[in-house]
């Protein structure tokens, strides 16, 4: 088995250095080299065809959404954003993920040397995710905004969608294509806090359903989709003949908070049966267990197919399981949802 070949793209010597040598000391991957400047870079991509490049955003000359950009029509590769995390930030990585990142990583405000080493091991593994992944460039993600008709009224049924990896533009392509008369669906997606709330911001500039970052102890309605922030578990409780939202501070759960199968169990209880529930694509199993608990209290389950993923992790972990009635493409999930609503029916918790 040949090493990861990594390219750093970075102004800072500082970064370049200390990711070099995180790259340098994990097994089965190599520096083949590190450039300060996008030009450099150019030269580099041709010359060493690297298997994974890590990006900074914000660089000189040439801004680094400016050459993922360019470098994703000539040559798709798997790319890692370097990002801060603060607001601008968080909205430059959103944009970047749309042009075709895998992931990013988060760089500490203060402190970067020690920031970057506590964060190692999620460094290696990440270079190891996006090395295994399938970039998808601008040109095969549909842009489409036209929303399936629906024929449903009540509010009864919750939809919930989970992912990690990958997950951003996934969960953009089905968001797109839902009705504003679309149930009440609530999202988790592995993501810093700063992060999630751009990621709803920029969901609800580009989708006719309404989107918004969660907040704790609001009560959920059709036509609004709820992104869990990225520091709190998203749960849903009763209040009379309302569901609302709780969040969650407690501790990680399948190494992630928000997590996937902390939302899911929460809609078992609380939902069950008139639940529709999918997971799309993302490394690791967070999902998985809840979305069997899903199924068994009779919510209608569902995953992405293994071709449209970015990473074939979360939905393969719950098929394995057996939590998934139904594997659907990305682009067939939007109408999948639709169709799971209408069989549910009309129910009323007004």
């Amino acid at each position: 088995m040949t090493d990861i070949k990594v390219l750093v793209v970075d102004d800072s010597a500082l970064i370049r250095s200390l990711l070099g040598e995180i790259i340098h000391q994990a097994p089965g991957m190599q520096l083949v080299g590190a450039a300060p400047d996008a030009f450099m870079a150019k030269d580099m991509v041709m010359d060493l065809k690297p298997d994974v490049i890590t990006l900074d955003i914000e660089m000189p000359k040439v801004d680094g959404l400016t050459f993922l950009d360019r470098l994703m029509k000539a040559r798709p590769t798997p790319v890692l954003m370097i990002s801060t995390l603060t607001e601008k930030g968080a909205d430059a990585t959103i944009k970047s993920l749309e042009l075709g990142a895998i992931d990013f990583i988060a760089k500490p405000k203060i402190d970067v040397a020690r920031g970057l080493n506590n964060y190692q091991q999620e460094i290696v593994d990440k270079i190891r995710i996006a090395a295994k992944s399938t970039p998808r460039t601008r040109s095969n993600i549909s842009k489409t905004s036209v929303s399936i008709p629906i024929s449903y009224q009540g509010t009864e049924t919750v939809v919930a969608i989970g992912a990690s990896t990958g997950g951003t533009e996934a969960i953009r392509e089905v968001l797109q294509q839902l009705s504003p008369a679309f149930p009440a669906t609530i999202v988790t997606q592995h993501m810093p806090p700063t992060f999630t709330k751009s990621f709803a911001q920029r969901l609800n500039s580009l989708c006719a359903i309404s989107v918004k970052e969660a907040e704790d102890g609001e009560r959920i309605l059709p036509g609004n989709v709820y992104i869990a922030p990225g520091d709190k578990h998203l749960t849903l409780a009763r209040h009379g003949a309302d569901y609302r939202i709780k969040l969650d501070d407690g501790p990680l759960v399948c190494g992630h908070k928000p997590s996937v199968d902390v939302m899911f169990a929460s809609l078992a209880k609380t939902v069950g049966k008139n639940a529709v529930a999918t997971v799309l694509t993302g490394m690791g199993k967070d999902g998985a267990k809840g979305l069997v608990a899903l199924r068994e209290a009779g919510a209608l389950t569902m995953a992405q197919d293994e071709a449209s993923c970015v990473v074939y992790g979360m939905p393969k972990a719950a098929v394995e399981l057996g939590g998934t009635e139904h594997v659907f493409p990305l682009d067939k999930m939007s109408k999948a949802l639709s169709k799971a609503v209408e069989k549910k029916g009309g129910g009323t918790r007004l």
